[in-house]
Parts: structure tokens; C-alpha cells; sequence
């Protein structure tokens, strides 16, 4: 199991705001980014960003793993991790 943690470390888990300019005439569209950390088994967690639509979708604090629906099935056959779809699941302690 993948596991991923949402740390109060500095506030990384409170979403930040991230503008991406519209192009063709089209708006602006702002995202959410709000850091999260995986347990890839080495000493320390690795630290990356999960996006969200809005702020209100951003993770509490606590430990979660990929959902079932983070994974698609790619152009070749192989497994992948849907980086348009990535949920999280919480993991009950």
C-alpha cells in the first residue's frame, strides 16, 4: 500500500491559489494546490502537489492511499495513475 500523508508541517496542507492565464480568448482559470507527502519507502516521505478545483476539495490532515479510481488503464495495456482523476482514500487507523 501506497501510503500519503497530509502534514501541518508550515501550513503545507492549506490549498494555494495558482492562475493559469486563458488562451484564444478563453478565462482565466485558477486551481488549488495543496502539498502532500508519499511514503516511497525510503527514510523520508517525498513531497508533492495534488491540484483541486477548489479550495473546498483540499485534503484534512491525516494519512490516506490512492483510490481505485486514481488508476486507468493506458494506451498500451499497462497500469497508470490517472493524473487527471487522482483521489484519495482515508486510511482508518
Amino acid at each position: 500500500m501506497l501510503k500519503i500523508s497530509i502534514l501541518d508541517t508550515n501550513n503545507s496542507h492549506m490549498p494555494t491559489p495558482r492562475t493559469f492565464k486563458g488562451k484564444d480568448g478563453k478565462p482565466d482559470r485558477t486551481v488549488y494546490e495543496q502539498k502532500a507527502f508519499a511514503h516511497l519507502g525510503g527514510v523520508f516521505p517525498v513531497q508533492f502537489t495534488l491540484t483541486h478545483d477548489d479550495h473546498k476539495d483540499a485534503y484534512e490532515i491525516g494519512d490516506y492511499q490512492l483510490a481505485p479510481e486514481s488508476f486507468k488503464i493506458g494506451a498500451y495495456g499497462d497500469l497508470q495513475i490517472d493524473r487527471y482523476n487522482l483521489k484519495l482514500k482515508a486510511i482508518k487507523s
